[in-house]
């Protein structure tokens, strides 16, 4: 019986996805079909939950199904990250007219990141104290024992290792390694890489004209290549939104959203702090923050679903180079510098909710102003060095709960609700991104406003 319901429940998938087929057709725009696929996502995951639970074995058999087209997109996405990270960067540092250009750009993104990182840490403290938060209102359930062993064991990849060596985890000792994704520094790792080949072709070129030039003719051809593999990939984007959503919501822990419910509420009021305050910045560069909210929807629709800021890379730098206006080699820094440094989400704001929860459990005064400062500052240094031990919330809680001497177990609590929040935290990571990327580009003078201005400037290649 239950496999007839998951064939029923395949065929309205595969219906959808017709559907969003017919709208590619008829040349509906891709900001529309995104969102489409979005909202079938949420009413197909909604059916499931409401006719079968989300525990049953009939959704999780149906998830399984829906997963092809779900995570397939995602992996898909991560298939290219690597190689567009290479060529993209080696192409924009071999087009630069001074080296010099390299560090400015850098420091003014890595900057903007960690800042950002930083006043997060506030908007989380803030919503903490709102919300009147605490870690003695949470009950211990299985769930959160599992995940209490679970941090015990990974904790032991966080203490003892310094901010030096969690930075020093960023090199490439072996480029082969990293190429395959198999450090949680990977993507930091090839892009020092590929900024070291594209510094030493303009060393060539100097000396060797000839010979730089059959590499950078070389470059550029791979370049067009990956970018067209980039463009077919994209162009799946709501295919695999309505796969991705339709599983998150039919395996959404109602119960446990509704216990938590008042640490969901205050984790996405910070969000939308966040996001409030990123469009505050792009405002204070003299560009119209409806209209890069209105570009950038698309992507930080996708983040949300997916969960993956790694993933959501392609989609980042298609964005700001076609919708945004920002320059190629921003773009290509910015989007991967921001899927591992200075997450505003991961690595800002929750950490800091968590401290403030938890310091009145082992007596410490969370007003105190020692304790803020301390707090701030510690969010802020950890954003930069927590991909060296893994990424992500879970770790950058570890490493800021440490360093304040605060129990980490109690990260653990809130494992019901994780997944929800993650979404949005990914949203807000993701779009920390491109606002590093679109600011920097701006105060390098690089930016293309007529781009920025231009309303039908929205992925126009995979719009197709």
């Amino acid at each position: 019986m239950d496999m007839g319901f998951v064939l029923l429940n395949i065929a309205l998938l595969l219906g959808l996805i017709y559907v969003l087929i017919r709208m590619q057709q008829k040349h509906v725009s891709f900001s529309k079909r995104v969102f489409t696929g979005l909202g079938f996502g949420i009413l197909l995951g909604t059916y499931l939950q409401i006719a079968f639970g989300s525990d049953s074995a009939v959704v999780s058999q149906t998830s399984e199904w829906y997963n092809i087209v779900g995570r397939g997109y995602v992996k898909l996405l991560m298939m290219i990250v690597i190689p567009l990270i290479m060529v993209s960067i080696i192409q924009s540092i071999i087009n630069l007219e001074k080296t010099s250009q390299l560090g400015k750009m850098s420091f003014s993104i890595i900057g903007i990141l960690v800042g950002t990182t930083a006043i997060a840490a506030v908007v989380g403290i803030g919503s903490a104290f709102l919300f009147d938060l605490n870690a003695d209102q949470i009950q211990v359930g299985q769930a959160e024992e599992s995940r209490g062993l679970y941090l015990e064991e990974t904790l032991t990849q966080v203490e003892g290792m310094s901010t030096p060596a969690k930075i020093l985890e960023f090199f490439p000792a072996n480029p082969f390694l990293d190429m395959t994704g198999a450090r949680a520094t990977s993507t930091i790792a090839v892009v020092i890489l590929s900024a070291i080949i594209g510094i030493a072709v303009l060393g060539v070129r100097r000396k060797q004209p000839e010979q730089a030039e059959i590499f950078v003719k070389g470059v550029n051809a791979i370049y067009t290549v990956v970018m067209r593999v980039v463009t077919l990939v994209l162009r799946l984007t709501p295919y695999g939104i309505l796969g991705l959503m339709a599983t998150t919501v039919a395996k959404t822990n109602v119960a446990g959203i509704l216990e938590l419910g008042k640490f969901v509420l205050a984790s996405y009021v910070a969000l939308a702090v966040m996001l409030v305050i990123h469009l505050l910045l792009i405002s204070f560069a003299g560009l119209n923050p409806l209209t890069y909210l209105r570009k950038v929807i698309p992507v930080l629709g996708f983040a949300f679903t997916s969960r993956s800021s790694a993933g959501t890379l392609p989609l980042n730098i298609s964005a700001q180079k076609n919708s945004l206006g920002v320059d190629e080699g921003t773009a290509n820094m910015s989007a991967s510098f921001g899927a591992t440094i200075g997450q505003n989400g991961c690595a800002g704001i929750y950490p800091a909710m968590l401290a403030v929860m938890i310091a009145p459990s082992v007596g410490i005064d969370p007003l105190s102003p020692g304790f803020l400062l301390q707090l701030v500052l510690i969010v802020a240094i950890s954003s930069f060095g927590v991909a060296g031990v893994g990424g992500g919330a879970t770790f950058a809680a570890l490493i800021v709960l440490s360093s304040m001497n605060l129990p980490v177990a109690l990260a653990g609590l809130l494992i019901s609700v994780e997944p929800l929040i993650d979404m949005g935290r990914t949203a807000v990571n993701v779009n920390g991104a491109m606002t590093s990327g679109t600011l920097t580009s701006r105060f390098l003078r690089k930016l293309n406003i007529e781009r920025f201005n231009d309303p039908k400037a929205v992925e126009k290649d995979i719009a197709l």
